[in-house]
């Protein structure tokens, strides 16, 4: 099934097609939408996420029910070589640094696990919220990515490129 993690009070494992409808179900979440969209049909946007060869899904559990997804990639070319994530949470469970546990959780595994000595993550600039959880992982502004992603409604908004070092993981 693959590797297994805890944190404090989440833990992340492997998605399977088992999870595609409550994870379908939190992306239709107005909040969580509104960022991750996936079009029509969520559940067969889940799924292709789960099958992209390049990404590993994890799910978040809280008290063994999913409570959302954290997803990593990696570039290994030896020039450039870094890991980045992304995370979505049902907004039930917001506010209760299950986000921050998560992305700690997954940014120790990068690092311990497979080496990468720096991560990236790269929230809408508006996203408060999910900032201020990154920071508290330690992730530090790179620089505002200009009219770098679409939103529902047609139009481009800015993303904020942070990073971690493998050293700054608190």
């Amino acid at each position: 099934m693959g590797t297994i993690l805890h944190g404090t009070h989440v833990t992340l494992r492997p998605a399977t097609a088992e999870d595609i409808p409550a994870l379908a179900a939190i992306r239709a979440t107005p909040e969580v939408y509104a960022r991750w969209r996936g079009g029509e049909d969520l559940a067969d946007a889940v799924a292709t996420e789960l099958d992209e060869p390049d990404t590993q899904t994890l799910v978040v559990l809280v008290d063994g029910q999913v409570a959302g997804a954290i997803q990593w990639y990696a570039n290994n070319d030896d020039e450039y070589r870094h890991a980045g994530m992304d995370i979505y949470l049902d907004p039930a469970r917001h506010g209760r640094g299950l986000g921050t546990d998560a992305v700690r959780t997954l940014a120790r595994h990068l690092v311990a696990d497979h080496h990468y000595h720096r991560l990236i993550i790269d929230p809408a600039a508006d996203n408060a919220a999910a900032i201020r959880c990154y920071a508290k992982v330690g992730f530090r502004p790179v620089g505002t990515m200009r009219q770098y992603e679409r939103g529902p409604d047609g139009s481009w908004h800015d993303n904020l490129l942070m990073d971690l070092l493998a050293d700054e993981i608190e």
